[in-house]
C-alpha cells in the first residue's frame, strides 16, 4: 500500500494527532538547534573573554609601571605633585578616547542570536503557509 491509500484510511483525528506530534517534535528540534548554536557562540565568547581578561590585568600592571616612570621623569622638570597631575590627566584623556572608540565598536556587534535556527524556523513557516486552507 502506498502512503496515499494509508492516508485515505486514516481518520481526521489521527491526522490532526500526527500533525500535532510532528509540529511538537519540530519545535523541540528547533529549540535544540538554537541551544547548540548559542552554546557554540558562548564557547567562543568565553575563550575570547578569558584572553581579554588576562590582557587587561597585564596592561594595568604595565600602565602602573609606565605611570611611575613618567612621573619620576617629569619630577626633573617640574614639582612632584605637578608631574603626577600631568601624567594622571593625560591617562584620563587617553582612557576617555578609548572608551568612545569601544562604545562605537560595541554598537556594531552582532547579537547572540541562533541565526541558523531563526532561518530554519522561517523556512518552516514559509513551507507551511501555502498549504493552509481557509475555512469559512
Amino acid at each position: 500500500m502506498d502512503e496515499r491509500a494509508v492516508a485515505d484510511r486514516q481518520s481526521l483525528g489521527d491526522l490532526v494527532r500526527q500533525l500535532t506530534e510532528q509540529a511538537s517534535r519540530l519545535a523541540r528540534l528547533e529549540v535544540e538547534l538554537a541551544r547548540a548554536g548559542l552554546e557554540e557562540k558562548g564557547r567562543v565568547a568565553r575563550a575570547g573573554a578569558s584572553a581579554l581578561g588576562a590582557a587587561l590585568v597585564l596592561a594595568l600592571l604595565g600602565l602602573g609601571a609606565l605611570t611611575a616612570c613618567a612621573v619620576l621623569a617629569l619630577t626633573h622638570v617640574v614639582d612632584d605633585w605637578l608631574a603626577a597631575l600631568i601624567v594622571g590627566a593625560a591617562e584620563l584623556v587617553i582612557a576617555g578616547v578609548a572608551a568612545l572608540i569601544g562604545r562605537s565598536r560595541m554598537k556594531r556587534v552582532t547579537p547572540l542570536v541562533p541565526e541558523e535556527s531563526v532561518r530554519s524556523v522561517r523556512a518552516d513557516v514559509e513551507a507551511v503557509k501555502p498549504h493552509r486552507e481557509v475555512t469559512p
